[in-house]
């Protein structure tokens, strides 16, 4: 079979999406060498300039722009020799060869994409070095900490159209099959600790199939189902540029962005690009909780912004911790652990009857009988007249008296209500 050349030298169309008055680029159609339009779908990561996750760390002040480092408009020209040059220096395992698509797959970052970048730089603070610490204890290869870079642009409460979630972007059935527990209360999916470790055993799972990250990726997006769909009609071929029009049009495209995901947060200085500012606390420990608590408490007790402690527990979607159920774990920055620790009890018993409100037991209050109204049945009354007088129902009547017919009798005594 032919392997595919491509040429993204001129994109022919783009389709558009208006969300709250922005057009976000959801697909970009390529011409190939032949002539031959082609569509290439962007992974979630990429669709749009920013999101929900920068906005709202800019409207509170977790990131601010870098004052010691300038960051231009400008992006510079690079030559395909010095693209080539500096992938090939990225120390990876993973293959990261240079191509027009991956061209420009690195050239939408290093343009539309640049305040996307620069506040992903920042996250990197806070993300990156759980993502290490769990490719290093699955010896998986570290250039793949940037996989969630184009799966949620380092988003954890990231949900795509499909429903996946988080910063590695689980499905609700996969995220079940590796351990991650979703209910009303908790979304682990949202846990960076527990979903990465998750997505560790998941990638590692997926290497042991395929022996060739390239189709790794590519089964992380579309499903190992597909790829083997793409490598049966490919005749048995194995090399994801040579199954490239075999795939669904979202995977064509994620190859090349992890590849220009790992370029552009590797050589973003040379792009003019620069991390911000983040406030959020880098240093975080965590303890376990073991009885329902609310944060809200903890915010109050310990006098910790309330927004910061929800942003390092993306995890609990209504700010209660359920730890009666089990133990959970809660982040907290490392200079407020003492706080907790010595106020653990008062914490606990921190206005009960707003934030503890939900109930073990309940009794079903009853009409006291010094409330109830009573008639003495007259002569040629019926049971109809009654109720109509008092404007009740002849079936209230006949329940609060036992009655199963309507025959009553003058001078006995009925509950009215």
């Amino acid at each position: 079979m032919k392997k595919l050349a491509i040429s993204l030298l001129t994109i022919l169309s783009a389709t558009a999406l208006s969300a709250q008055n922005n057009n976000v680029v959801q697909s970009i159609t390529v011409q190939s060498s032949t002539g031959e339009e082609q569509v290439i779908d962007l992974p979630e990561g990429m669709l749009s300039e920013t999101d929900s996750l920068y906005l709202d760390w800019i409207s509170k002040h977790y990131i601010t722009p870098n004052e010691n480092c300038t960051m231009t408009t400008a992006n510079p020209n690079v030559s395909d020799s010095l693209y080539i040059d500096r992938l090939q220096r990225i120390p990876a395992i993973i293959e990261m060869p240079f191509n027009d698509i991956v061209k420009k797959f690195i050239e939408m970052y290093a343009t539309r994409l640049r305040q996307k970048v620069s506040f992903m730089l920042s996250a990197n603070n806070l993300y990156m070095p759980i993502f290490e610490e769990a490719l290093d204890l699955y010896d998986l290869p570290l250039e793949l900490k940037y996989l969630p870079v184009i799966e949620s642009g380092l988003n954890p409460t990231a949900t795509s159209r499909q429903g996946a979630t988080g910063l590695w972007q689980f499905m609700l059935r996969t995220g079940k099959i590796y351990g991650l527990q979703t209910t009303t209360l908790v979304d682990e999916r949202r846990d960076p600790v527990k979903s990465t470790r998750a997505a560790a055993r998941y990638l590692k799972d997926l290497y042991d199939i395929y022996h060739d990250w390239n189709l790794v990726l590519a089964a992380y997006n579309c499903g190992p189902g597909t790829i083997n769909k793409a490598i049966r009609r490919a005749g048995g071929e194995k090399d994801f540029w040579t199954l490239y029009n075999y795939l669904p049009k979202e995977t064509r495209g994620y190859v090349p962005a992890f590849i220009a995901a790992n370029y552009i947060m590797t050589y973003y200085c040379e792009h003019n690009i620069s991390p911000m500012n983040m406030t959020m606390p880098e240093s975080t420990d965590t303890v376990h909780i073991s009885r329902s608590l609310n944060l809200n408490q903890i915010a109050d007790v310990c006098k910790i912004n309330i927004d910061q402690l929800r942003a390092l527990n993306p995890e609990y979607k209504k700010d209660i911790i359920p730890g009666n159920e089990k133990p959970y774990a809660l982040r907290l920055p490392t200079n407020m652990m003492s706080c907790f620790i010595d106020h653990e009890d008062s914490i606990y018993n921190y206005k009960p009857e707003i934030y503890q409100k939900r109930r073990a037991t309940v009794a079903v209050k009853d009409i006291p009988a010094s409330k109830a109204v009573y008639h003495r049945i007259r002569n040629g009354e019926t049971l109809g007249g009654i109720a109509q007088r008092y404007g009740v129902s002849v079936s209230q009547l006949r329940r609060l008296n036992g009655i199963k017919g309507s025959n009553i009798r003058a001078g006995k005594s009925l509950r009215i209500r």
